[in-house]
């Protein structure tokens, strides 16, 4: 299988991981030859419930034998698609209650993109240093990595960059701005957590320059950091949240959710501004109604900060220099981008799934489902220490 996967299914890299895989449960993914991996990963950020959960996959075989597509998004008026955005407003603050889904996360950017365009008649878009979005031509856009860019231009016009946590750049937020655009929790750049009340001053910087606010949630929404929204830390409610990954608890999705005022002018001059065949698809949107259904009634979220807490005070190793990020989006950062290279690499062998961030080179990336257990997390972070300590002589710096 894996000399086919080579062959015919396009690659992201020259090298990927391989792994050739026979079926997943719970924390656990297990592959052909009868190997049995603790995922610390879950997916990149996207199994929130872990492998094939039961009301998960329960939600998705009924789904599956009443309909699976019937028309285009928006048309029809479909349960599963309905009682999940509904739902999802019941769970967010005013004046957030009009949910637009779609496929992924990177085309939640793209419609949250053009719904601030469309809603304040203005065309600067300003995003944040380091900053990843989606690799579509849109969020692509939004990136300052140059080496990224550079063969895919020419690319979307008048995107601006500011500083991270940096205050003295929101003068660059002007009456030409027609949105910032900031990760609530910057992933690729290292799991970095605003401070000093940031995501306020950018608010109010935005609301006094008649901008719009959008924070990508894509990969901390869905209780990982132990909100259900990371943006409930900060007291920062955006005018566009977009969202995705976890959403589904590992089926492709992503939507953006805005005030109905803000959303609605996507449905006219012109009509269809924004359209999707699979968008709000029956199967995906059950999956994601059960996802929430069980976030909510079970101690999930707030656990996040317990399981945190562990990770922490079990993690202590004079290679590992800090850990970044909150809840269970964590990341190690190394003495070295060698070090976490090697780390990575020799999880795999020890039958423990790390990955890496897109960035920042020191980091190694911890991610686990929300359902994973204390024991499963005293197991992983044990082959961690493991690893480190038969590294101490082999990685130089």
């Amino acid at each position: 299988m894996k000399n086919d996967f080579l062959k015919y299914q396009a690659q992201t890299s020259p090298h990927p991981l391989g792994m050739k895989i026979s079926h997943a449960s719970g924390s656990y993914i297990y592959d052909t030859d009868g190997n049995t991996h603790l995922d610390f990963v879950a997916g990149v950020s996207a199994c929130t419930l872990g492998h094939c959960h039961p009301e998960v996959v329960g939600a998705i075989k009924e789904q599956v034998e009443k309909y699976m597509h019937v028309m285009v998004y928006g048309e029809y008026a479909q349960s599963p698609a309905t009682n999940y955005t509904k739902l999802l407003a019941e769970n967010l603050p005013k004046p957030l209650e009009v949910t637009y889904l779609v496929n992924s996360g990177t085309e939640a950017i793209e419609g949250a993109l053009k719904l601030a365009r469309r809603f304040t008649g203005r065309s600067q878009i300003i995003s944040a240093k380091s900053a990843y979005h989606g690799n579509t031509m849109g969020s692509l856009s939004l990136m300052d990595f140059e080496e990224r860019k550079s063969v895919f231009r020419p690319l979307l016009p008048d995107i601006y960059h500011i500083r991270f946590n940096n205050e003295e750049d929101l003068d660059k937020i002007t009456n030409k701005t027609a949105c910032v655009i900031l990760e609530t929790i910057q992933g690729g750049a290292g799991f970095i957590v605003p401070k000093n009340d940031y995501l306020r001053k950018v608010k109010k910087r935005c609301t006094e320059m008649g901008a719009l606010l959008i924070l990508d949630e894509i990969q901390p929404g869905f209780g990982r950091t132990g909100k259900l929204f990371a943006f409930e830390h900060f007291n920062c409610t955006p005018d566009i949240l977009v969202i995705g990954k976890g959403m589904a608890s590992g089926l492709p999705v992503g939507a953006f959710t805005s005030s109905k005022k803000i959303m609605e002018t996507l449905s006219e001059n012109p009509k269809m501004g924004h359209i999707t065949t699979f968008g709000g698809n029956p199967v995906i949107a059950a999956s994601s109604l059960a996802t929430l259904q069980v976030l909510l009634k079970t101690s999930l979220i707030e656990d996040t900060l317990k399981k945190e807490k562990l990770f922490k005070e079990l993690l202590k190793h004079p290679r590992i220099k800090e850990i970044r990020g909150k809840g269970l989006m964590l990341a190690l950062i190394m003495e070295s981008a060698e070090t976490a290279n090697e780390l990575v690499l020799r999880a795999k062998e020890e039958k423990l799934i790390l990955f890496w961030l897109l960035f920042e080179k020191k980091a190694v990336r911890i991610s686990p489902p929300l359902t994973i257990s204390n024991t499963e997390i005293h197991e992983g972070c044990t082959t961690i220490l493991k690893i480190l300590n038969s590294l101490q002589t082999i990685v130089v710096n």
